[in-house]
């Protein structure tokens, strides 16, 4: 009995599930009913306008060449009116010459007959009928005019929809992802001189091969790119991969996307822990800042067991008004004045890199890596498990290598930036201006345990870039790099 039902209730589920499917399917067909009516509706009222465009250019066409035709005949009628009239008081005057020469014929006085000549020579001489061209100076044709639209004709009957461009192809060969930044480049499978233009649209996710539905965020868009590639720069590599498609565009629609390709963007992204922060730091996932409130129901606690060989003085309460510092309830927080905080992901291979900005009134930073078995007294670089290059403001400025307790003085100015490269497995510690890749210090060791990004500060804040790919210039720079200096060497040691 209780077989059969739970038998019956798998059917009854199974039937429910695809009960809400097929109603789910029919939804669906609904909405695309629906869309297929609103489309064709407005695909029908553009192609109004677009004809009515067109009778509106063929009008203006038409009304300009009648222009045309009756500008010429008003020409040549008002020429061919002139001249009609010179001839015609040319022969009047002609006439009436004729006219008086016959009737001088019949004169007998020999005196008058030679008055009449002369004056008949004289007037022949100046008539105008002798002066007058005899051949139209226009013609009648009208021949130049004429039109031949058969071209045009044919051109319009071969009127059709504009066809939708295909799906471009992204070339994976051609992509590069390099220094936070990925060029996309793709091709159209065949030559197609409609195209205006094309949009490209990209998703970060964690999962490698094709875009899954679910659990994905949205695509971002970029419009209107004219040529075939496309950059996109300063990126946070906040996951391991990013998936790209692009469509062609001309000017009514847009084409299919091309098969979307998965670019690889993995890079150390980690965040502050705040769960073992020393309680005068106020950790914000990526930042850090200096809380002299935050330590003073501590102090009582811990006073007379502060690491008394701490080189870093303690600093003055002083209130900034700041709120109230998170809870931290574990054991292992940093305390005394070990003003530390480490990062939440461990390196346990490869290479890494990222950043830090120290605010500009920061007293006292240390930016380095450390194991994970770091004393709660303990201050970076101090210890032989820690690394560090340290920044002092405080009375007189200084900035050096520590690590096992040696410091080794730079002759460098403190960057804007300080870029940090860890290579595990090369057992490599370098230290870098962020904006101008130049070399600060390199420590040169064998890592034997998981290391975590470490901070100091006193005294102001830092923040972090994490997400970053190795730039391509520190990349160059370690390869050439011929192991440590002497000076180097002697801060360097292989730790247990």
């Amino acid at each position: 009995m209780d077989s059969q039902k739970e038998a019956l209730q798998r059917i009854i589920s199974t039937l429910a599930n695809k009960n809400d499917e097929i109603q789910n399917f029919i939804d669906i067909l609904n909405q695309t009913l629906k869309g297929v009516q609103e489309n064709s509706s407005n695909i029908l009222s553009e192609l109004d306008e677009e004809f009515d465009s067109l009778y509106s250019i063929l009008d203006e066409v038409k009304e300009s060449m009648i222009n045309s035709i009756k500008q010429e005949q008003a020409r040549k009628s008002q020429e061919l009116q002139s001249q009609l009239s010179q001839c015609n008081n040319a022969l009047e005057n002609s006439e009436e010459l004729l006219e008086f020469a016959t009737r001088s014929l019949d004169i007998k006085e020999p005196e008058e007959f030679s008055k009449a000549a002369r004056q008949i020579k004289d007037r022949v001489t100046m008539a105008s009928a002798f002066r007058l061209s005899l051949k139209p100076k226009v013609s009648d044709s009208m021949t130049h005019l004429m039109v031949d639209f058969s071209q045009e004709r044919q051109i319009l009957q071969t009127l059709k929809f504009l066809p939708v461009p295909k799906a471009p192809e992204i070339d994976p060969v051609e992509c590069l992802v390099a220094d936070n930044s990925v060029t996309v480049a793709w091709r159209m499978p065949e030559e197609d001189n409609k195209i205006d233009h094309f949009i490209l649209e990209y998703r970060k996710t964690n999962f490698d091969g094709l875009p899954r539905v679910k659990d994905e965020r949205c695509w971002e868009i970029i419009d209107n790119i004219k040529g075939t590639e496309y950059t996109l720069s300063g990126l946070k590599f906040d996951s391991k991969y990013m998936n790209f498609r692009v469509r062609a565009c001309n000017r009514a629609v847009a084409g299919e996307y091309s098969d979307p390709v998965t670019l690889e963007t993995k890079a150390l992204n980690f965040s502050l822990d705040n769960s073992s922060s020393h309680l005068n730091l106020r950790v914000e996932d990526t930042c850090v800042e200096w809380d002299p409130t935050g330590g003073k129901g501590q102090e009582s606690k811990i006073k007379g067991k502060e690491n008394k060989g701490s080189g870093t003085p303690s600093p003055k309460r002083t209130s900034i008004g700041s709120r109230p510092p998170a809870v931290r309830g574990s054991r292992d927080r940093f305390t005394g004045e070990s003003y530390t905080v480490l990062g939440d992901t461990a390196i346990e291979s490869g290479q890494h890199y990222w950043e830090v900005k120290a605010q500009k009134d920061c007293k006292s930073y240390s930016v380095g890596v450390a194991y994970k078995t770091l004393g709660k007294f303990d201050q970076l670089g101090k210890t032989n498990t820690s690394w560090c290059i340290h920044v002092n403001n405080w009375l007189q400025n200084t900035f050096a290598a520590k690590h096992n307790n040696k410091v080794k003085a730079l002759d460098v100015t403190v960057p804007e930036r300080i870029g940090v490269f860890c290579d595990f497995d090369g057992g490599q510690l370098s230290f870098y201006d962020a904006n101008s890749k130049q070399l600060l210090y390199s420590f040169k060791t064998k890592f034997t345990q998981p290391v975590l990004p470490g901070f100091m500060v006193w005294c102001g804040g830092l923040s972090l870039n994490t997400g970053m790919q190795v730039p391509s210039a520190v990349r160059t720079l370690q390869k050439s790099e011929n192991g440590m200096t002497g000076s180097a060497s002697s801060l360097n040691n292989i730790t247990q």
